[in-house]
Order: structure tokens, then C-alpha cells, then sequence
């Protein structure tokens, strides 16, 4: 018996397949394999008895030894199999998040291009909208300018004209002896501001000499009514004293005849009570007197206080009239010093214009007297047209009459002799074409002085017409100075905006280098992932042939043969679970579509609500603009679009932004990604090179023991784990990964079952012999010194 144990241990140390998954119903059990264990003890204990060897001291200790390498190695395969199941659940998260990223690229790539073309045009459109501008600005800069030259051209000789317009009476009445249209423009100007001005002045100095007046009365008023009030006072004084004494003498008196009624008082001093008595009567009717005296006076004083508050009354309301007269006058002089004032300061600017219009004024007045020679001429060339064909028609009329008037004296001289009635008859006939030849130079005197009178109100109408043009070039050279200045402000504002283009074309040319940059890195890690999901997804596409090999053999033995073949047992993911996975994630993302589908109808109706007011503020603003007349017009739609591109362009650069945090926190997750998946697999392959050290020490064991045992085995013995059901299924979360490390540290002196096959080794069993034969000679020696 003792032969067939040391056999039977050779065998399982010379196999090299060492699985880690769980036993099933098939495998012998652990406690199956102790009981073996312990009946084999007790025959070769009953046996031998009491001999032990050397050798059942060392197989027991290998026993142990080996059912603790089982152990440990059981629960480095739970860890390899979480962390597979971990790399696997982040590699489909990244894939996730790479295809999120391929399609928000996509979808910015989109809106950059279609910015970009909106961009172009908007461009293209406001350089064309800003030439054309320009080029009416300066056409009507040019108009102005010609204008301007013109109108300063005639309102030279007026601002020469204009000036010393105080006249004195003597001037006045000199020049009011004239006609209007004798006078000068000066003339006429300085008599119409004497005729507004000096009624005014003469007003306002009988007004202030009014009011000094008034104020002289009421202050004599003020005065008498001071005194009449310390009269009053002062009687009220003496009137209360006396009713003072009064109220005493007669207390006196009362005291006076308590005393007379008692016992003999009035025979002992009658004749002094007596005497007494007309003393106090005496001073009684004295104080009666002047009681009398001082009512009649308090009444005259009453009537007379009633008198002068009416009249103070009166006074106070003359006063108050007197005032509001003052205030009205005060205003009219306010009024008419403010438009002295205004006057003054109109003849100042004129003045001022004038003195600076002096040196093209001689120039002007050269053109201006040329044109008046010309005009002057060409008039009085009409008017002695007309006069030459007045006198031409007055002399064949009168040649005429004299004809006929000759004609009929000799007529009457031929027929005079023949018939002195016919020629009392032709002296009549004579004296009426007489008259009618006087009244037809009556007529023709009428005419002519209608049509001097016509001259003359044209005259004064060309004047008027100059005047109307002098002051509708004073109006244009102000409009002109106005567009001048609105010119240069646009200028400047132009410049401005110009300046921030630049700004905001320099900002988003390296925008767009920053993100062609970052494009490339999320290419390249996309590239990268792209690598790692070909491996994976070739890895899947085996398992799914060795699946469906497996699935074509009717028996099973071959079936799992082709399993193992592919390293059936290890923690592959299958497609149910991707399947699944997938539809989590799916779902996962409809629920974050969904959560982002309602946040974006949100802000929709909130930039819907917005986007209403600004409309209605816009439409309120817009029909203000538009109420704007010329030239703020054409200014004021040229600001409107510049700020609806600069508001564009602020928009597109807000989208940017935000664009690019969050391409900034996407980078940050993945880098963070990357690291972590990188520890990972550092300690994966940590954990590889201690299962390879661990399983050379085990082939240099089995190889210790293999010359001993050569003869009786054909061919190597294989010890191999039937995987569980269970393993099928790897967990997702770290609380499955977690309960099967529990488990195993709890039945940590229990070793897994094992079946004993004859069968080939696998190809991975080959291969990690070869990779492992460099290091074989180093662990060989170092364990065999220990043993």
C-alpha cells in the first residue's frame, strides 16, 4: 500500500494544470478525500504499526503544503476574476464615453462649420453694408461741404452787415423818416430790435419807478400801524389799572358799610364817615366820569382799530396785488433780460462768426457785388426797355392825335367855311377825343406807377428771398457741423468696434487651435481605445466560434475538450452578459437623455419667455429708433447691426466656452480613466508574475519526484478542476466580487476537489513551461536549499 500512495502523490504534484473554480456536484469533495486519507493511514498504521519513515513525514508535509498553495491559489483566481470583471465593466464604460465623445465631436464640427459659414457671410454682408454707407456719407459730405461753401459764401456779406445795432432817438427818428425799402439791412434789423426793445425798456422803468412808489407807501403804512398798535396798547394798559381800582374802592366800599351797620359806630364817626363818604363819592363819580371817558375812548379806539384793520386789509391785499404785480413784471424782465440776454449772445456768436468769416468775405463781397451789377443791370436794362416801349407808344399815340387833330382843324377849316353848325359839332367831337386822349395818358401814368410800385415789391421780395437764404445757410452750415460731429463720433466708434473684431478674431482663432489640439489628443486616445476594443472584440468573436464548436459535437466529452482547449474555466466575458450590460447602459443613457430632453424644454420656455420680452422691448426700442429723423437715421440702423453681431458673436463665444469645459472635465475623466486602468493592469501583472514563481515552484517539485515514478505511469496525470455553474457568471459589482473572498478565508483549511484525467496538456500550459524554463534553474536552487 505504501508504493501506491507515493504513486499516487507523484501524479499530483506532475501535473501542471492547477484551476482555481469552484467544485461541483461531478468532484470528489474534500471530505471524501480526507476520509481516503485517513483509512489509508490506519491500514498502513495497522500494518507497520509503529514505523514511520522519513518519507510519510515529507508527503504529509507536501499534502499540506500543496493544500494551502490550492488555497492561496483559489483566491488569487477570485481576485484575477474580479478585476477582469472590473477591466471589463470600465472598458465598456469608455467605449461609452468614446462614442459620446465621437458624437459630440461630430455634432461641434457641425456647428463650427455652420458658424463659420454663418460668420463668412455676415462678414461679407456688413463690409458691403459699410461701404455703401460709406460711400452716401461721403456723397453727402461732399453735397454739404459744396453747401456749406455756398450758404458761407452769402452769409458773409450779412455778418459784416450785422453788427453796432443800438440806435439812439435822433438815429431812430432819422431812419424812421425813411421807407423800408430805402433802408439798409442794418438799418432795418437795428429799427425793428428799437421798435420791440424800447417800449419794453420804458415799461420796465415806469414799473420800477411803480414800485418804488408802492414800496414807499407801504412802508408809511407799516409805520402808522406801529404807532396805532402802541396807542392801543398803551390805553389798555391805563384801562385795566383803572378797573383795577375800581374792583379795590369798591371792596373798600363793601368793607365800609359792614363796618356802619355795627353797634355805635355810626354816631362816634358819622361826621368822619360822612365826610369820608362824600370824599368817596366825589372820587366814585370823578372815576365814573373817567370810566365813562375811557369807554367812549376804547369804543372810538375799537372803531378805530376796525378802520385801520380794514384798511390794513385792504392795504395787505393791495400789497399782495402789488407783489403779484411785482412777480409778473419781475418775470416779464426775467423774460425779456433772458431774450436780451439771448440776443446779445445770438449778436456775440454772430459777431464772432463774422469776425471769423472776415477773411473770405471780401471775396464773397466781390462775387456778391458782381451778381448785384449784373442783377442791378439786367434790371435797369428791363426797366428801360419798358420805359422806351411806354414812350414809343405814348409818341404814336400822340403823333397820332396830332394827325388827327391836324387833319381835323384843316377839315374844319375847309368845312368852317362851308358849315359853322357841322364845326361846332367836330369842336365837340374834338373836345371828346381830348378827354379820351387825357384819360388814356392818365391811364398810362396809372400803369406806370403800378409797375414801379411792382419793381419795387419785388425789390423788397428778392431782399426777403436773401434774407430767407442767409438764414437757411446759417441752418445748413449748423446741420452741417452736426453731421460732423455725429461723423466723428461714428468714427470713433467705428475704430472701437474694429478693435474688438480683431479681438474677438484673435480669441477665436486660438479657440480653434486649442480645440483642433484637444481633437487630436481625443483622437489619438480614441485610436487607443479603438486598439484595446479590436483585441477585446476579436477575443469575443473566438469565444463565440469555440462556443459554437462546442455546440456542433453531440458528445461531451469533446465538447469540453474544445473548451478547455480555449481556456474554458477562466473569467471570459460572455455575450448574455454584454447583452445585458449593454442594455443597462442603454437604458442608463435614455433615463440621462431623458432627464437632459426635460431640462432643455425648460430653458427653452424660459428663453421662449425671454426671448418674448426682449421682443416686446425691442419692438418699443425699434419704434423709438424709428421715430429718429435724418441723419440719426442711417447711424442708428448702422449701430443696430453692429450690435446684433457683436451680440452673435458673444453667443457664439459663450457656446465655445461652455463647449469647451466641458471637453475639459470629459479629457480630465478620461486621463483619470487611463490611470486608473493602467494600475490595474500593474497589478494584474504583478499578480501573473507571482502565479508564474508559484507554479514554477510546483514544476520543480513534480520534476523532483518524476524519476522515481516514471515506470508506472504511460503518461503524465492531469489534475483538473470542474468549474461550477456559479463561474459562468462574473460579477459587475465589488460586493459579489467580495462575498467569494469571504467564503474562502472561512474554509481556509479546506482544499478544493480535484479529478484525476489522463489526458494532453492544454496549449497555455505549454507555453507558460517554456516562458517559465529561464527562471526554473534560480527558484530550483533556492527551494531546494530549503527543503
Amino acid at each position: 500500500m505504501e508504493p501506491r500512495d507515493i504513486s499516487s502523490t507523484m501524479s499530483e504534484l506532475e501535473t501542471g494544470d492547477i484551476s482555481t473554480s469552484l467544485a461541483t456536484d461531478l468532484s470528489i469533495s474534500a471530505e471524501d478525500e480526507s476520509e481516503t486519507d485517513r483509512r489509508r493511514d490506519r491500514k498502513s498504521f495497522h500494518q507497520k504499526q509503529s514505523k514511520i519513515t522519513k518519507q510519510l513525514i515529507e508527503r504529509k508535509q507536501m499534502i499540506h503544503d500543496l493544500q494551502l498553495l490550492k488555497i492561496e491559489l483559489s483566491q488569487k483566481a477570485l481576485i484575477i476574476d474580479n478585476l477582469k470583471a472590473e477591466q471589463v465593466s470600465k472598458v465598456e464604460e469608455l467605449e461609452e464615453r468614446l462614442a459620446d465623445s465621437q458624437h459630440q465631436k461630430q455634432i461641434l464640427q457641425a456647428k463650427l462649420e455652420a458658424q463659420l459659414n454663418i460668420h463668412k457671410q455676415d462678414s461679407r454682408q456688413r463690409q458691403q453694408r459699410l461701404q455703401s454707407e460709406l460711400d452716401i456719407i461721403v456723397k453727402r459730405q461732399q453735397q454739404l461741404e459744396r453747401t456749406n461753401a455756398e450758404l458761407q459764401r452769402r452769409a458773409g456779406d450779412v455778418r459784416s452787415v450785422l453788427r453796432d445795432l443800438e440806435l439812439t432817438e435822433t438815429d431812430y427818428v432819422e431812419l424812421r423818416a425813411h421807407s423800408e425799402e430805402e433802408l439798409s439791412l442794418r438799418d432795418y434789423v437795428a429799427l425793428k430790435l428799437y421798435d420791440k426793445v424800447r417800449p419794453l425798456q420804458i415799461e420796465l422803468s415806469d414799473l420800477r419807478g411803480w414800485n418804488n412808489t408802492l414800496e414807499q407807501q407801504v412802508n408809511t403804512y407799516k409805520e402808522d400801524l406801529a404807532r396805532l398798535q402802541q396807542t392801543l396798547t398803551t390805553e389798555h394798559n391805563a384801562r385795566s389799572e383803572l378797573e383795577t381800582k375800581c374792583q379795590r374802592l369798591t371792596l373798600e366800599l363793601a368793607d365800609t358799610k359792614a363796618s356802619i351797620q355795627q353797634g355805635d359806630y355810626k354816631r362816634e364817626n358819622y361826621d368822619r364817615v360822612k365826610s369820608e363818604r362824600d370824599h368817596l363819592e366825589h372820587d366814585y363819580m370823578e372815576l365814573k366820569k373817567q370810566h365813562t371817558y375811557l369807554d367812549v375812548m376804547y369804543k372810538n379806539t375799537l372803531s378805530e382799530k376796525e378802520d385801520i384793520t380794514k384798511q390794513l386789509s385792504t392795504v395787505n391785499q393791495e400789497l399782495s396785488l402789488l407783489r403779484q404785480d411785482k412777480d409778473y413784471l419781475h418775470r416779464q424782465l426775467n423774460d425779456l433780460t433772458g431774450k436780451h440776454d439771448h440776443s446779445e449772445s445770438r449778436l456775440r456768436d454772430t459777431t464772432a462768426d463774422l469776425e471769423n468769416a472776415k477773411r473770405a468775405r471780401e471775396e464773397l463781397y466781390e462775387k456778391y457785388v458782381e451778381s448785384r451789377d449784373r442783377y442791378k443791370a439786367e434790371y435797369e436794362s428791363r426797366l428801360r426797355e419798358e420805359l422806351e416801349a411806354i414812350r414809343l407808344r405814348t409818341d404814336t399815340e400822340v403823333d397820332k392825335l396830332k394827325t388827327t387833330t391836324r387833319e381835323m382843324f384843316e377839315r374844319e377849316n375847309r368845312n368852317l367855311r362851308e358849315n359853322r353848325d357841322t364845326a361846332l359839332s367836330e369842336k365837340d367831337r374834338a373836345v371828346a377825343a381830348e378827354k379820351e386822349c387825357s384819360a388814356k395818358y392818365d391811364q398810362l401814368l396809372a400803369d406806370l406807377r403800378q409797375l414801379q410800385m411792382t419793381s419795387d415789391s419785388k425789390t423788397s421780395e428778392m431782399l426777403g428771398e436773401v434774407r430767407m437764404h442767409k438764414f437757411e445757410a446759417e441752418r445748413a452750415h449748423m446741420l452741417q457741423e452736426e453731421t460732423l460731429r455725429n461723423l466723428d463720433k461714428t468714427q470713433v466708434e467705428l475704430d472701437k468696434h474694429r478693435q474688438k473684431i480683431q479681438v474677438l478674431t484673435k480669441e477665436y482663432y486660438s479657440m480653434q487651435t486649442s480645440s483642433d489640439r484637444k481633437a487630436t489628443e481625443l483622437e489619438a486616445q480614441i485610436s487607443e481605445l479603438r486598439a484595446k476594443l479590436d483585441i477585446y472584440e476579436k477575443l469575443e468573436k473566438e469565444l463565440d466560434d469555440v462556443v459554437m464548436q462546442a455546440a456542433e459535437n453531440d458528445n461531451d466529452e469533446t465538447a469540453e475538450r474544445v473548451l478547455f482547449s480555449y481556456g474554458y474555466g477562466a473569467n471570459v466575458p460572455s455575450t448574455a452578459k454584454r447583452r445585458l450590460q449593454h442594455s443597462v447602459h442603454l437604458a442608463r443613457r435614455v433615463l440621462q437623455l431623458e432627464r437632459i430632453n426635460t431640462s432643455m424644454k425648460k430653458e427653452l420656455d424660459n428663453n421662449k419667455t425671454q426671448m418674448h420680452q426682449l421682443g416686446e422691448e425691442l419692438s418699443s426700442a425699434t419704434s423709438l429708433l424709428d421715430q429718429a429723423q435724418q441723419p440719426y437715421n442711417y447711424l442708428i440702423e448702422s449701430i443696430r447691426g453692429r450690435d446684433g453681431q457683436i451680440s452673435k458673436h458673444k453667443d457664439h463665444i459663450s457656446t465655445l466656452e461652455k463647449d469647451i469645459g466641458r471637453l475639459k472635465q470629459e479629457r480630465e475623466e478620461l486621463i483619470q480613466a487611463r490611470n486608473q486602468m493602467s494600475a490595474d493592469l500593474e497589478r494584474l501583472l504583478n499578480q501573473r508574475e507571482e502565479m508564474a514563481v508559484m507554479k514554477q515552484v510546483v514544476l520543480n517539485m513534480s520534476q523532483r519526484y518524476q524519476p522515481r515514478v516514471s515506470g508506472s505511469h504511460p503518461g503524465p496525470v492531469h489534475i483538473e478542476k470542474v468549474p461550477s455553474p456559479a463561474k459562468t457568471h462574473t460579477s459587475t459589482s465589488k460586493r459579489a466580487a467580495s462575498s467569494p473572498t469571504k467564503h474562502h478565508s472561512s474554509d481556509s483549511y479546506k482544499p478544493a476537489p480535484t479529478i484525476f484525467t489522463s489526458k494532453d496538456p492544454p496549449r497555455w500550459y505549454s507555453r507558460l513551461k517554456e516562458q517559465n524554463t529561464s527562471e526554473r534553474s534560480r527558484y530550483s536552487t533556492v527551494y531546494a536549499t530549503g527543503t
